[in-house]
C-alpha cells in the first residue's frame, strides 16, 4: 500500500473506531468546575444572546464544530451534514486533516462539500505541523483554497504519531515552519492540539511565532492513544498496542490547559471533553472565546440531518439555561461569571500558581 493509500485508509479506520468503540479517556476537569449560581439573574432566558466574534467573523454561537473527518469517499456525507448544521446554526466548523486530499486530488470532494453546504460559515482548513514543515507554505495555501477556508488549523498530534505504526516521529523544525507560515500568509493561523493539551510555555512560543488563535485540545475527551492502540491491535501490532495503553492518561486536562493558555494571550478555543452546553458555559467563564466539540456530534452526524440538528439544538438550550442561571445575557457577560474549582483540577492549578 502506498503512503497516500495508507493515509486515506487510516481516515476511514479512525471514523469507524470512533463510532464503534469506547475511545474516551481521562478527566477533562469540567466536573471540577461549578459556575456560581445567580439567584437574581436580571435577564430574560428567551432573549439570551449567544452570538460572538472570532478572528473578525460574526457567529451566532460559540460552539465550534471541531475537526472530525474527510479524506475518504465514505466520509463525504458526514462532512455534508456537519457543514449544513454549521450553516443553519451559525457555528464555526473545522475539517479533518486534509493531507489525504493534498496527496490524492480525487479525494478533494470529501472536503470541498463543506464550503458547498456552508457558504457563509467560518471554516478552518487543517494540516499537520509535520506536513507543514515538509511541504511548506504552499500546502497550507492549497488546503485553504481547496475549501475556501477562512483560516487554517495546524494540528499538533505527536502523541498520536508516537503510537501510530506509520507515525511521523520527527518534530524538529515545526515551530520554525509555523513562524514562517504566520509571516507569509494573509489568513489567520490557528494551532490545534488533538487531545494532550497545550501548556503556558508552549502557548508563549506560539504567540511569539505569530499565531492568531490556539485550540488547546486538552486531555479528557477522545483519546488518540486509545484509538491508535485499537488500530494496532486490529493489525496485530502488539508493541504499538501496548504503547497506546501506556499513554492513555498522558496530557494536560482541558480545564488546566485552558487556565494556563488564557493567561498568555488569545483568542483561545477550548476542546477536549466538552460534552454539553453547560461545559461550553464553563469554558467561557474560564476565559475561552469558543468551545469545540466533535465526538458528541459524530453519531448524530452519521445518522441524519435531523438527528444532528436535534443534538446541536439541545446543546444550545443547555448553554442558554446555564447563561441565564449565571446572570449572563451575552457571551461577553460570561467572562465576568465567577466559578468554583475543586478536586484534582484545583490541585493542579495551585501547583501551577
Amino acid at each position: 500500500m502506498t503512503r497516500p493509500e495508507q493515509t486515506t485508509s487510516r481516515k476511514l479506520d479512525h471514523l469507524r473506531i470512533c463510532s464503534e468503540e469506547e475511545i474516551e479517556a481521562g478527566d477533562s476537569g469540567f466536573s471540577d468546575v461549578r459556575i456560581v449560581h445567580s439567584a437574581l439573574p436580571e435577564c430574560t432566558m428567551d432573549q439570551i444572546d449567544c452570538s460572538c466574534r472570532f478572528l473578525g467573523h460574526s457567529l451566532s454561537s460559540p460552539l465550534f464544530i471541531a475537526a472530525m473527518t474527510g479524506g475518504h469517499p465514505d466520509t463525504t456525507e458526514v462532512n455534508r451534514r456537519l457543514a449544513r448544521a454549521a450553516e443553519h446554526f451559525g457555528c464555526a466548523i473545522g475539517v479533518g486533516s486534509q493531507r489525504a486530499a493534498l496527496e490524492r486530488p480525487d479525494l478533494i470532494e470529501s472536503f470541498a462539500v463543506v464550503r458547498e453546504e456552508a457558504p457563509t460559515a467560518f471554516i478552518a482548513a487543517n494540516i499537520g505541523a509535520v506536513q507543514l514543515r515538509e511541504h511548506g507554505v504552499a500546502w497550507a495555501e492549497e488546503a485553504v483554497s481547496m475549501i475556501g477556508a477562512d483560516a487554517i488549523a495546524i494540528h499538533l498530534n505527536f502523541l498520536q504519531e508516537a503510537i501510530q505504526p506509520e507515525g511521523d516521529r520527527d518534530a524538529a523544525g515545526c515551530l520554525s515552519a509555523i513562524e514562517e507560515l504566520c509571516s507569509e500568509v494573509s489568513f489567520p493561523v490557528i494551532i490545534k492540539e488533538t487531545g494532550s493539551g497545550i501548556s503556558r510555555e508552549t502557548a508563549r512560543l506560539l504567540w511569539n511565532a505569530g499565531v492568531h488563535a490556539i485550540d488547546i485540545g486538552g486531555h479528557g475527551g477522545t483519546s488518540w492513544a486509545r484509538i491508535e492502540g485499537i488500530r494496532a491491535e486490529e493489525s496485530d501490532g502488539t508493541l504499538q498496542q501496548r504503547l497506546g495503553e501506556d499513554f492513555i492518561d498522558w496530557g494536560i486536562p482541558t480545564v488546566v490547559s485552558l487556565i494556563e493558555v488564557r493567561e498568555t494571550g488569545g483568542p483561545v478555543i477550548a476542546t477536549g471533553g466538552v460534552r454539553s452546553g453547560v461545559d461550553i458555559a464553563k469554558a467561557l467563564a474560564l476565559g475561552a472565546d469558543m468551545a469545540g466539540m466533535a465526538l458528541p456530534l459524530l453519531a448524530p452526524a452519521m445518522e441524519s440531518d435531523d438527528a444532528l440538528a436535534s443534538a446541536i439544538d439541545h446543546i444550545h438550550r443547555q448553554l442558554k439555561a446555564a447563561m441565564f442561571l449565571s446572570g449572563a445575557a451575552t457571551i461577553r457577560d460570561m467572562r465576568s461569571v465567577r466559578t468554583y474549582i475543586t478536586g484534582e483540577t484545583r490541585t493542579m492549578i495551585q501547583k501551577y500558581d
